[in-house]
């Protein structure tokens, strides 16, 4: 049996009513990749038997492996154990390993055991039980004509050891051919999805039957990723680069990277590689800039802080924005960002300073100023510059696009002064 595709199954109402983000089918579909396993399908169920057999229907037929997680506990909505032992017509036993775990487990933290408990180490008798040193729920391991199906507990650390220590290294056993799949990235800002697929449609229309391009848009971003399949790792490798080369020359104005990051990581990780530093002055994005920047792990080391000047007063006093420019061509205008950016670049003491101000809606504009005018400044020892964008959105995804506009700024601003040395 050589295992190629595999389909996961979440269950639990929980995530059906997003009050639990379904993390493990995530973590669960990466390292299923990393063996050459292709994901399929994957199923987000309620916590009844009829939606298990359901689910298990239409998975069986079509995948090597099905994986579910969730529902193994011991109070009375978790099915699954149950569900599964009636699906394989199988027979619950008492697993002496898994109990004597269990006894113990409850030992060593002095909590009493429940007689609900005892019940964990009870296993349908034609399952190979996967040992989870995490918790109290075993996984469990069902052979169905040509399809492993496996049941895991829904608590991530208890499904990750599990996965780690007794699924994977069986998984990689049956595996006869080593499948490779590998994936290229190309991040782009400032170049709508279906421009891109325009600009590259010849080298999309000669990609070879095992390499597939995908377009991830994001909020002014876009993410190519190119998915190969291959059983030569260097080959896939070489050949792959080649295409990526030809599509990073044919978009080179609107590249940012070619990592599988977001513009905020990208800007992060490229600051601190040529020790440069920065500062914000926001007024209508609020700070959405700098939280964007933090976000990111390690950013102190470039990220010197920012100057949230929402009102008027707060622009004079903190950013010596004068009077007279705020009274003749108003607090939204590239008079006023220009003034913030270099303010903030020196109380700050930074290499580049971004400010910006605007009207995100839906009130505040005006015959000449309309909703979704945002003003940019960029500061750096190569001198001030404004600029000034037109966004059509509603408040909060002007307030998005204006946050990652700034960072694009700072980014190319990066990059200049990195060409002029």
């Amino acid at each position: 049996m050589e295992i190629k595709t595999a389909i996961l199954i979440s269950i639990g109402d929980e995530l059906l009513i997003g009050q639990t983000i379904d993390t493990n089918s995530a973590w669960i579909a990466k390292h299923l990749n990393r063996l050459g396993i292709q994901i399929a399908l994957k199923l987000t169920i309620s916590d009844t038997q009829e939606a298990i057999k359901s689910a298990l229907d239409l998975s069986l037929p079509a995948a090597d492996l099905v994986i579910c997680t969730g529902g193994l506990g011991p109070t009375k909505d978790d099915v699954t154990k149950h569900t599964l032992n009636d699906y394989f017509g199988a027979k619950l036993v008492r697993n002496q390993t898994v109990h004597d775990h269990v006894v113990n487990f409850f030992k060593l933290r002095n909590r009493p055991m429940l007689p609900v408990n005892d019940m964990q180490a009870d296993v349908p008798d034609n399952c190979t039980v996967l040992f989870n040193r995490m918790g109290t729920a075993p996984g469990m391991l069902f052979e169905y004509k040509d399809t492993w199906i496996v049941s895991l507990p829904g608590v991530p650390r208890e499904m990750q050891i599990i996965v780690e220590e007794e699924l994977l290294p069986r998984i990689k056993a049956q595996t006869q051919r080593e499948q490779q799949i590998i994936y290229k990235y190309l991040l782009l800002f400032g170049r709508g999805e279906s421009f891109v697929a325009q600009d590259i449609a010849d080298i999309e229309n000669v990609l070879p039957e095992h390499i597939h391009l995908s377009y991830l848009p994001n909020y002014g971003e876009l993410k190519l990723r190119l998915s190969g399949i291959g059983t030569d790792y260097a080959t896939l490798d070489n050949e792959m680069n080649v295409y990526l080369g030809l599509i990073r020359d044919r978009v080179a104005d609107y590249v940012v990277c070619a990592e599988d990051l977001n513009l905020e990581e990208s800007l992060v990780k490229q600051l601190k590689e040529h020790r440069l530093t920065i500062a914000t002055a926001e007024s209508c994005t609020g700070g959405l800039i700098g939280s964007k920047i933090t976000d990111v792990a390690g950013a102190s080391t470039v990220y010197r802080g920012s100057v949230i000047a929402y009102h008027n007063e707060i622009k004079q006093t903190e950013l010596n924005v004068s009077k007279e420019i705020l009274n003749t061509v108003g607090a939204v205008s590239e008079a006023t960002v220009l003034e913030m950016a270099r303010s903030v670049k020196a109380k700050m003491g930074v290499d580049i300073a971004v400010a910006v101000s605007g009207i995100l809606g839906p009130t505040g504009a005006t015959a000449e100023k309309p909703v979704g005018l945002v003003c940019f400044a960029i500061a750096s020892v190569k001198g001030v510059q404004a600029f000034s964008f037109n966004f059509p959105y509603d408040r909060n995804l002007n307030k998005e696009m204006a946050a990652k506009t700034a960072l694009n700024l700072v980014r190319k601003e990066m990059m200049h002064l990195i060409s002029d040395g």
